[in-house]
């Protein structure tokens, strides 16, 4: 028997900003853009945040930019305006742009050490392993095997068991209780794990940061994305946003990817959104694309037209007090 369309319950640890709902503006190089609410619960935001994020990067706050020149939102034009980043053939060791930070840092407390004073936007195909990454890939199929959405994004996330389920999202570990057990392995999050510490890791040693002043944070999920039509609005990933602005805690987040761009699907690019141009990053799988989380990183993603888009949102702060433990059976 299927289990029973219900919401998560809403617990006072899942404070966050909710969508259609008004709040303070942040100090940001983009003001007036884009809109943080601090109230809310942070399931709903977490799905649509993410989704594109696939930064999701992708969101929340739905501050819907104007499209450029008449093309659909969610579709890149093929006029000049588009530079490619990192292609989906290229095996990069490491590639790092450095870019001005944005003001929207001076809007939180600040942690020595941590919070970025250098920012920018990475690339490496050096950290995880294709292997790993269709390892990790099966983990997120058997996972989302359980439930799905009914538009064209579903998320899973193992640590607070977020799942999609039709038009909503259940506690899976609340609805299978030890039949879990039966879909993922203690080895499945060892892995897990272990691949989230080596981004931690990179990403310390490229923003010259020290890794134990980072600090996992929610909402870290996986998504499956499609090209079925959005139902809801947790299925609408392709808005542009900016990571800290929707979510204060966060300061970088990083993407692993667990398909590949052209081969399992198309469309689907991750899109850095600069003033003077979009800069895009071809999934592949085994590639994490990181970058700081401010308005220096205004970004999206294309409306995926055919096949299926794996990837891992893995999000962190510098603040303590929001940070996460690792997902663990039982």
């Amino acid at each position: 028997m299927a289990p029973q369309r219900r919401a998560l319950p809403r617990g006072p640890d899942s404070a966050g900003p909710g969508p259609g709902r008004g709040g303070r503006r942040h100090s940001s190089s983009r003001k007036g853009r884009l809109q943080q609410d601090p109230r809310g619960r942070w399931l709903k935001p977490a799905i649509l945040l993410l989704l594109s994020a696939a930064a999701g990067g992708g969101l929340v706050v739905w501050s819907r930019l104007p499209t450029q020149d008449g093309i659909p939102e969610g579709e890149i034009p093929a006029d000049g305006v588009t530079e490619v980043l990192a292609h989906r053939s290229d095996n990069l060791r490491d590639k790092f742009i450095e870019i001005p930070c944005s003001e929207d840092y001076d809007s939180h407390k600040r942690f020595a050490g941590c919070t970025p004073r250098k920012c920018g936007r990475g690339v490496t195909d050096a950290v995880i392993t294709r292997e790993e990454a269709e390892r990790i890939r099966r983990i997120a199929e058997r996972g989302l095997s359980l439930g799905g959405s009914d538009g064209g994004a579903s998320i899973l996330d193992l640590h607070s068991g977020a799942l999609s389920l039709g038009k909503h999202f259940v506690n899976l570990y609340r609805y299978f209780g030890d039949k879990i057990q039966d879909i993922f392995t203690e080895e499945d999050f060892a892995l897990y794990r272990d691949v989230r510490h080596r981004i931690q890791q990179r990403i310390a040693q490229v923003f010259g940061i020290s890794s134990s002043a980072m600090y996992l944070t929610k909402p870290t999920f996986f998504s499956r994305m499609n090209s079925t039509g959005a139902k809801t609005t947790h299925d609408e990933y392709w808005h542009p946003h900016v990571d800290k602005v929707t979510y204060g805690s966060f300061d970088y987040t990083s993407l692993l990817y667990l398909s590949d761009y052209s081969q399992d699907f198309g469309g689907g690019r991750f899109v850095f959104m600069d003033a003077d141009s979009n800069k895009t990053v071809e999934p592949r799988a085994g590639r994490v694309s990181f970058f700081t989380s401010g308005s220096e990183n205004l970004h999206r993603v294309e409306k995926v037209q055919w096949g299926t888009r794996f990837a891992i949102t893995i999000s962190f702060t510098c603040d303590p007090e929001h940070g996460i433990g690792d997902p663990a059976l039982g």
